[in-house]
């Protein structure tokens, strides 16, 4: 039976070629940025026109070769398909280890600010009626890293993973907007300089972080140099330091955390 599956999955040519339009569509047409007021702009990235489309061929009926079971097949690819990508986190992780014996301790403050999803998205989770799915949810800002925790640890088959995957998803469809607008937002409202937002920009996402620090160079234009360089290397330190945090810190919390409240929330 198993070994049946396998074939199927290795066979169904309908589906490769259909994932292969669709990236080949989505990098051609390439990023689209579009002006919503006069500092404000919407980047799309061609991974979220891929996202639309694929939900559209699942979607609509005409495209029959595209259902539920090629859905699950698909899942089963993800783990394969991001692999390159974590064996690259963890290389650049390795290689940049001194950097974070060489930036201020301000800078590694700002990580501590990840466990506001915990304190703040756990007992939403909950209450909303998510159970094991809210650890995986809440316990950080749901990028690639901390899947590659939450596996080893749980297992790719467990609500753990799939409660990380429903804030990913949503993360690549919501988050480059929301960032865009917050950034310009906060921008009027608090009097910091505008170093402080670059370096809040680096919140360990690059997506999220192109698109914050794109609507921030177009506020401060005279700034850019400087604002691209401290927000790429705030969101480097993110990444490699971000991974301690969640594995020495953000996770055995939110686990504790949520051994206390479930109970309360049935």
């Amino acid at each position: 039976m198993v070994k049946d599956s396998k074939k199927s999955l290795l066979n169904d040519y309908k589906l490769y070629l259909t994932i292969l339009i669709i990236s080949i569509f989505s990098l051609a047409y390439g990023t689209i940025k579009l002006p919503i007021f006069s500092n404000v702009n919407l980047i799309i990235f061609p991974f979220i026109i891929s996202l639309f489309l694929a939900i559209l061929f699942y979607i609509l009926k005409p495209f029959k070769w595209v259902n539920y079971n090629q859905s699950k097949k698909c899942t089963s690819l993800i783990l394969i398909l991001i692999g390159p990508l974590l064996v690259k986190l963890a290389i650049a992780s390795g290689q940049n280890i001194s950097l974070l014996f060489n930036v201020g301790p301000l800078l590694f403050l700002k990580e501590l600010g990840s466990i506001g999803t915990v304190l703040i998205g756990l007992p939403i989770a909950l209450l909303l009626g998510f159970k094991r799915e809210s650890i995986g949810m809440t316990s950080s800002i749901c990028r690639e890293p901390q899947l590659a925790v939450l596996i080893e640890k749980y297992g790719f088959d467990s609500d753990e993973v799939k409660g990380f995957f429903i804030v990913y998803l949503i993360g690549i469809v919501l988050g480059t907007v929301f960032i865009t607008f917050l950034v310009n937002f906060l921008c009027y409202v608090i009097p910091l300089h505008p170093y402080s937002f670059a370096l809040a920009t680096g919140i360990g996402s690059t997506s999220m972080n192109v698109a914050a620090i794109s609507s921030l160079t177009s506020l401060y234009p005279e700034l850019s140099e400087n604002l691209l360089a401290f927000s790429g290397i705030s969101n480097l330190v993110s990444l490699i330091f971000g991974i301690y945090v969640y594995i020495f810190i953000s996770l055995p919390l939110t686990e504790k955390i949520y051994n206390k409240l479930h109970r309360y929330f049935k």
